[in-house]
């Protein structure tokens, strides 16, 4: 069965039963990519020799597992805080059953089946599987309500542990080839079948993920009522009467994306990570069945958000309350929020938007989630977490971050589970095909092996990206064979810091992406952000893409008045900021006059090889006003707060 799985194809979308209609691209399984690159190897790497133990270990340590065993027993009382707390194990299974896919380890195996164990053994007969009602159903936790699913539409999470118990249980059995967890899912799958959609009990998920995880157990199964529960889902939203008049979003059903019905719904709403998952399911279920007013939606909700709700660095959920979107252009800097959860999820809708329309921009704004927002909540350890991700630490911390330092682990533990669950996943996100099309959109050396038209195809990157925009592809087809090469030309390197309005290059540069095909220079021809290179191609062939990587000063739209008479810095993919360690103690009192030059340079210290940016900059005295010129050093975001708690900030104030 494995080696069935394998030859299919590994990745969260694909499974074992074909279906009539799909996203019309389709990814390279990311078992099929073998990294070899110096940035993201090391860090999976630490994913599955730190990261996941530790995660593991701290579901044990915290009750989180014994939650399960109290459960089994049907006494005691839920020894942990959220009713949700279970998704923690679900989380890390699902990242160590991707790891496993590629580094076999037979005693993280055991443990994991162990686990599946004492999963299996507190599933209610029916399927119902929930330790905050059934440790003692009699005094179920506080958000859960006195009996099963009458709290689901607000905070009971019942929905959500399962979407996640699904999730976990695709990357398991795609990656084993074992049932124990899937027949776990199932029977939990097939109990809301028999309870939710039309005629029974009709609720729309309070916390989505539910829809994502039913169209996994459908690709696997082929059964249609789990496709079509996952629609009843998302089609019932916006049917609650709420207060739709009320400037309270717990009220008006704006928190919940439940406000009215998702096909009337053009602005990304309410909980950020609520809302990603939404987006996605809706993809999801596009994909699957061909709706357009679904397609239409999530269209104009991308367009909002990248328009108007987008932090520079790549975080989305700007405000504390609700842990949510804003109004548009409410993106403060003082008091940023940024959860991590919601960076991975803009990472899984930007996929499924690349896969439904094939345009760069999605994987242009997938990147820099990836190499900034979503990157910096994870530390340097491999075991140290950001929540939130903060733009500005200043004042002693006391105003501005709300986390001015890393944690091990939080009462609410959803970011570094989730962390831990894509990284495994991250080299399937590189490679996509389409009929006689081969899309490269992420550049990471590595050698993928996959197939265009059926015919073996073996592609291998040399790079050192993020620091270097010289890129070589080597193609070995096993016999010459004619298809298209779409390259990704990042938007950075063609004059766009986002595909929107909302920032911008403060100058524009004049060297241009150049592509060179066995040493000989070629046309770079676009279509929707990619350089489309049309030929025979023969083993040997070698395709090399210059992307050149000035520092770019970056500005805002001036609806943020925030950064009125500011700059952030960007290099290649990379955002920048200052932090306090390199530059005096502190941050807050530095000036940049408008025609600073910032300098890269290769530095190997305490965070690694890496480039930083220096220059000079001016330190205005607090009591004076007397300025004078100081060095500066500037890192990449990402790496902040990997030496201790200091301030920090993303945006660079000129002098005026």
């Amino acid at each position: 069965m494995k080696r069935f799985l394998l030859i299919l194809g590994f990745y969260p979308f694909l499974a074992a039963h074909s279906q009539s209609s799909d996203y019309p691209i389709q990814p390279v399984a990311f078992t099929k990519v073998q990294l070899t690159d110096s940035f993201w190897s090391p860090r999976i790497s630490r994913n599955r020799t730190v990261t996941i133990p530790a995660s593991f270990d701290r579901c044990e340590s915290t009750g989180r597992v014994h939650n399960f065993v109290m459960a089994a027993q049907k006494q005691g009382k839920f020894g942990t805080k959220f009713p949700f707390d279970d998704t923690d194990i679900y989380k890390t299974i699902e990242g160590a059953s991707f790891s496993l896919a590629v580094h076999p380890d037979p005693k993280l195996k055991a443990y994991v089946d162990a686990l599946i164990d004492t999963v299996a053994a507190a599933q209610e007969p029916d399927g119902y599987l929930y330790t905050a009602r059934t440790i003692d159903s009699l005094h179920p936790h506080a958000w859960s309500g006195p009996d099963r699913w009458v709290k689901e539409h607000e905070l009971s999470h019942e929905l959500y542990n399962s979407g996640h118990l699904f999730e976990a249980a695709a990357a398991h059995y795609q990656a084993t080839g074992q049932r124990n967890l899937l027949d776990i899912a199932l029977k939990n799958a097939d109990l809301l079948v028999r309870t939710f959609g039309p005629g029974k009990r009709e609720v729309a998920p309070g916390h989505e993920i539910v829809e994502m995880g039913l169209v996994k157990l459908y690709r696997i199964t082929g059964k249609k009522e789990y496709l079509d529960l996952a629609k009843f889902f998302i089609d019932a939203r916006g049917k609650r009467a709420y207060d739709k008049t009320s400037n309270d979003e717990w009220k008006n059903g704006e928190y919940w994306q439940d406000d009215k019905p998702v096909t009337e719904q053009d602005e990304a709403e309410g909980h950020a990570v609520r809302a990603m998952y939404l987006y996605s399911g809706m993809a999801d279920v596009a994909a699957l069945t061909g709706d357009k007013q679904y397609i239409a939606a999530v269209d104009r909700i991308w367009t909002n958000m990248t328009d108007k709700k987008f932090y520079v660095q790549g975080g989305i959920g700007a405000i504390p309350a609700g842990e949510r979107f804003g109004g548009n252009y409410e993106l403060p800097n003082a008091t940023a929020y940024n959860e991590t959860c919601a960076a991975i999820g803009d990472v899984y809708w930007n996929l499924r938007m690349f896969l439904l329309h094939g345009d760069a921009k999605y994987m242009d704004l997938l990147e820099k989630v990836l190499y900034n927002g979503m990157l910096s909540g994870v530390g340097l350890d491999g075991k140290s977490f950001f929540y939130t991700n903060a733009m500005q630490v200043t004042d002693g911390f006391k105003h501005d971050a709300l986390e001015p330092q890393r944690s091990g682990w939080f009462e609410c533990s959803c970011c570094p589970t989730n962390i831990l669950r894509l990284l495994p996943s991250l080299p399937g996100y590189i490679y996509a095909r389409k009929d006689q099309d081969l899309y490269v959109n992420l550049f990471i050396s590595s050698k993928a092996s996959l197939s265009i038209d059926g015919q073996p195809l073996e592609i291998t990157q040399v790079n050192n990206y993020p620091w270097d925009g010289h890129l070589a592809f080597l193609l070995s087809p096993a016999a010459a064979q004619p298809f298209t090469l779409r390259l990704r030309i990042p938007g950075w390197a063609r004059n766009e810091a986002m595909p929107s309005s909302l920032y911008s290059y403060t100058t524009i540069n004049s060297s241009l992406p150049n592509i060179k095909i066995n040493g000989q220079k070629v046309p770079c021809k676009l279509e929707d952000g990619y350089a489309v290179l049309r030929r025979t191609w023969k083993k040997g062939d070698k395709i090399e893409l210059d992307l050149p990587m000035p520092v770019r000063k970056v500005k805002a739209n001036a609806n943020l008045s925030e950064d009125k008479g500011k700059v952030a810095i960007q290099r290649g993919p990379l955002m920048y900021c200052l932090e306090w360690k390199d530059n005096g103690g502190k941050v807050s009192d530095l000036l940049f006059p408008s025609t600073a030059i910032l300098t890269p340079q290769k530095q190997k210290n305490d965070l690694g090889s890496i480039t930083v940016l220096k220059g000079q900059g001016l330190r205005r005295d607090s009591t004076s006003g007397v300025t004078r010129s100081v060095p500066v050093t500037l890192i990449p975001y990402y790496a902040w707060a990997n030496r201790g708690p200091g301030e920090m900030t993303v945006w660079l104030k000129l002098l005026n």
